[in-house]
């Protein structure tokens, strides 16, 4: 793969680094990435993604604008109200890197969609605001051997986990074997829109390196932030023998 003149000069900050190059920016050209829900988490991240300069990006969400939406999800304005929130993504990401392919799917990823979903992505991102679609998008990834990043927020926090499914490693369900009783998201608990920024961002990264093989440490731990006590902590998630996926 070449890389012309304007791209080099438009990625130059990047390749110059050490441990990128043109090697790694190849691999950022070649790479396949899909978000699932482009909303707090995904809006950042997408941005991110296409800034570095990702080849592919597929972007799945059914979801509408609202005007609820205009404090965190970063991509939208107010004229982009009662609109698909995929579509306008997809035109910001080519205003940032018009050589990234865009894949739009407006649906909710489901048990019926899932696989073909995921099928031709090698990095599925989890940016979605439910357990249980986070359950789903997790079995499936290990199902099927992809690298699973995913992002949660809650009101002042912000969690990341990364699960690596080529390799033996516990899952989501071995840290959260069972749907929780209440439900715990955004639109119920509140969030601020600073931290959903914060781990779309923190997503990218490790997306980043996941593509560079830069050793994060992140395997098999889930990174958690604070934003009022600004304190970052990971945690060792371990394979639960419970675990309904038999990790």
């Amino acid at each position: 793969m070449k890389i012309s003149a304007n791209e080099y000069k438009k990625f130059s900050k990047q390749i110059i680094l050490k441990k990128f190059g043109l090697a790694g920016q190849k691999k950022i050209f070649s790479s396949k990435v899909l978000v699932i829900g482009i909303g707090g988490l995904g809006c950042p991240l997408s941005i991110y993604l296409a800034s570095l300069g990702i080849g592919k990006i597929g972007i799945a969400d059914n979801d509408k604008v609202e005007l609820s939406n205009l404090n965190r999800q970063i991509i939208y304005s107010n004229k982009d109200i009662g609109k698909y929130k995929v579509e306008l993504a997809k035109k910001r990401i080519n205003l940032i890197n018009k050589k990234t392919k865009v894949t739009t799917y407006k649906t909710r990823v489901n048990k019926d969609n899932i696989k073909n979903l995921i099928k031709d992505y090698d990095i599925i991102c989890d940016g979605t605001d439910n357990f249980e679609t986070r359950f789903l998008i997790n079995d499936y990834c290990l199902k099927y051997k992809k690298i699973l990043i995913s992002g949660a927020v809650n009101g002042f926090d912000g969690q990341i986990l990364k699960f690596d499914f080529r390799k033996k490693t516990p899952c989501f369900r071995c840290f959260m074997p069972h749907l929780p009783d209440e439900t715990n998201n955004c639109e119920t608990d509140g969030v601020t829109p600073t931290i959903t920024g914060i781990v779309g961002t923190l997503q990218a990264n490790e997306v980043l390196n996941t593509i560079l093989n830069l050793k994060s440490n992140l395997e098999k731990k889930i990174l958690i932030f604070n934003s009022i006590d600004m304190n970052f902590r990971k945690v060792k998630l371990s394979i639960n023998k419970e675990c309904k996926n038999k990790c």
